[in-house]
């Protein structure tokens, strides 16, 4: 008899911890399939960013362009006419702010 009630004590427990192991995989379970989910859209955030960053540096790859052509050309009227270059210079910094 008292065997007996051990052993549907030992088979009780055995119950309780294998049902709390099933619960607490179904948790790990549900909190991976949300990491997953929160993954997958930041993967998405990310290629957006990256196509925007392309986009915007196709865009202002031609401003470059033009800005060191006028810098160069701005390098050649300050050797050829450094009094006008000097003027052209202080109004570009002093007037057109």
């Amino acid at each position: 008899m008292f065997a007996e009630k051990k052993l549907r004590i030992a088979f009780v427990i055995i119950c309780i911890s294998f049902l709390w192991s099933l619960l607490r995989l179904e948790v790990y379970r549900n909190r991976n399939q949300s990491v997953n989910i929160q993954i997958n859209e930041l993967r998405k955030n990310v290629d957006s960013l990256q196509n925007l960053n392309d986009s915007l540096s196709s865009e202002l790859y031609p401003c470059e362009i033009e800005l060191n052509r006028h810098q160069v050309a701005f390098e050649i009227f300050m050797r050829r006419n450094p009094k006008a270059a000097s003027q052209y210079g202080d109004i570009i910094s002093d007037e057109t702010e």
